[in-house]
């Protein structure tokens, strides 16, 4: 499978086989390289939990875990080592020398990386190579 919108991934059940453990709430990246880090998951007992990109395995219509035991407790620690696409969607996206629009997705690789950030510029949408794009945005008080 090709590259996925982080925001569809949003969308989709987190499942071990057939069983709905949680839906994805977040998706936290490591923003100076540019590549996901894993999903801050809504569990079933209405508690947070991280999922590592790595140990997930995103299909067409879920993302599959093999084990309950990949969803991880310490939502926090992983927070704040990363920047949240939630914080960042609707930032300023601008390179050394111009702002590109703002951001409303991104294109996400099989192996985790940004292919692309989804930008708005006029109303129209077009795809920014992640390399020296920034996103200026403001943090949850």
């Amino acid at each position: 499978m090709g590259s996925r919108s982080a925001i569809e991934l949003l969308l989709l059940p987190v499942r071990l086989q057939e069983i709905r453990l949680g839906r994805p709430v977040d998706v936290l990246l490591d923003a100076e390289a540019w590549r996901v880090i894993g999903f801050v998951v809504l569990c079933g007992d209405e508690s947070e939990r991280f999922l590592v990109y790595a140990a997930a395995d995103p299909r067409e219509a879920e993302i599959a875990v093999t084990s309950a035991l990949l969803l991880l407790d310490d939502v926090e620690f992983y927070r704040g080592r990363s920047r949240s696409l939630r914080a960042l969607l609707g930032g300023t996206v601008a390179n050394a020398h111009h702002e590109l629009g703002v951001l409303r997705d991104l294109l996400i690789a099989p192996d985790g990386t940004v292919a692309a950030l989804m930008v708005e510029q006029d109303g129209a949408m077009r795809d920014v190579e992640p390399g020296s794009a920034r996103v200026q945005y403001v943090s949850a008080a």
